[in-house]
C-alpha cells in the first residue's frame, strides 16, 4: 500500500487507528479457548467487528511465533483474512546484517503479505536498506518507545552533551529512505515530546503505540503529532480485543473501536 493509498483510507474512514491483534491463548474468553484454532476465531470476530472503524491492524508476531508452527499457521490465516483496504503491520521488531535483513525482509513481503514490518535500528543502515528496497512497503524503524527501558539508551545523551541517541536515530534513519517508505514507532506515553519529534521529521507517519491500556492521551497525540496528511497510526490492542470477556466481546469490542473512531473524526476535521 503506498502512502495516497493510506492517506485516501483514513480520509475517507476519518480514523487514524490501527488495532493491535496481540492474541494471548490465556486472555480470549473462556468458550473460545476449546476451538480447534481459538486464536484465529476470536481474530476474525474481532476484525468482523472493527473493521469499519479501523485503517490498520497490527499481528504482533511473538504471540505467535511461541506457538510454533501452528502459531504461524494462524498468523498467516489471521493476515489473509484481513480485508485489502485495510493497512497491514508485522510488529516483528527485526533487523540484523545485511543478508539476514534481507531474509527477514522477504519473509514479511514477499512470503507473507504484509505492508509494513518493524524494525530495530541499533545494527545500523545495512541492517535496515533491505527491507526499504521493496516498492510499496513500509519500514517502521524504532524510534522512541513507551516501555521503561527507554531510558537505558534511546534518551542519554551523545557526547556533545545535547542531542539524545534516540533524536540521532531519527535524524540520521529519515535520510535512509523518505516520507513514503519510512514510519517511525513513538510511544504515546511520550506525548509532550511529539512537537520536538515533529520538528525533525515533519513528514513521516509515526507508528504510536501505548494509547488506551498504556494510559497514553489520543488528545494529546493528535494535537502534537498530526501533519498535513493526517501522519499518524495510533496503536491500540489491549483496550480493543480485550474490552471485554464473555461471548460479546467482539460487540464491545467494535463499541471501543468506534469510540476513538468518532473522537479521531474530530482531530482530522
Amino acid at each position: 500500500m503506498n502512502r495516497k493509498e493510506l492517506v485516501n483510507q483514513i480520509r475517507t474512514k476519518e480514523s487514524f487507528l490501527c488495532v493491535g491483534l496481540d492474541t494471548d491463548i490465556t486472555k480470549i474468553p473462556k468458550h473460545l479457548q476449546t476451538h480447534p484454532d481459538a486464536i484465529f476465531e476470536f481474530n476474525k470476530a474481532i476484525i468482523d467487528a472493527t473493521k469499519d472503524y479501523c485503517v490498520s491492524y497490527k499481528i504482533n508476531t511473538a504471540f505467535y511465533e511461541s506457538m510454533g508452527m501452528k502459531g504461524w499457521e494462524t498468523m498467516e490465516k489471521t493476515l489473509y483474512y484481513i480485508p485489502q483496504t485495510h493497512f497491514k503491520i508485522a510488529d516483528a521488531k527485526r533487523g540484523d546484517i545485511g543478508n539476514t535483513s534481507a531474509q527477514y525482509a522477504k519473509t514479511f513481503f514477499e512470503v507473507l503479505p504484509f505492508d509494513a514490518v518493524t524494525v530495530a535500528p541499533y545494527m545500523g543502515e545495512d541492517s535496515v536498506k533491505p527491507f526499504l528496497e521493496y516498492e510499496n512497503k513500509w519500514t517502521i524503524v524504532l524510534g522512541l518507545t513507551s516501555n521503561i527501558g527507554a531510558n537505558d539508551f534511546q534518551k542519554q545523551k551523545l557526547a556533545n552533551g545535547k542531542t539524545n541517541i534516540y533524536e540521532e536515530v531519527l535524524t540520521t534513519v529519515s535520510g535512509w529512505g523518505t516520507p513514503n517508505n519510512l514510519m517511525f514507532v513513538i510511544g504515546a506515553t511520550k506525548a509532550n515530546q511529539l512537537a520536538h519529534i515533529r520538528n525533525i521529521i515533519p513528514n513521516h507517519f509515526l507508528l504510536v503505540p501505548g494509547v488506551g491500556a498504556q494510559g497514553g492521551s489520543l488528545e494529546e497525540v493528535a494535537n502534537y503529532g498530526l501533519n498535513n496528511d493526517c501522519g499518524l497510526l495510533v496503536n491500540a490492542s489491549r483496550a480493543v480485543i480485550y474490552a471485554d470477556s464473555t461471548e460479546q466481546f467482539a460487540t464491545v469490542a467494535g463499541s471501543v473501536a468506534k469510540e476513538y473512531q468518532l473522537e479521531m473524526a474530530t482531530y482530522l476535521r
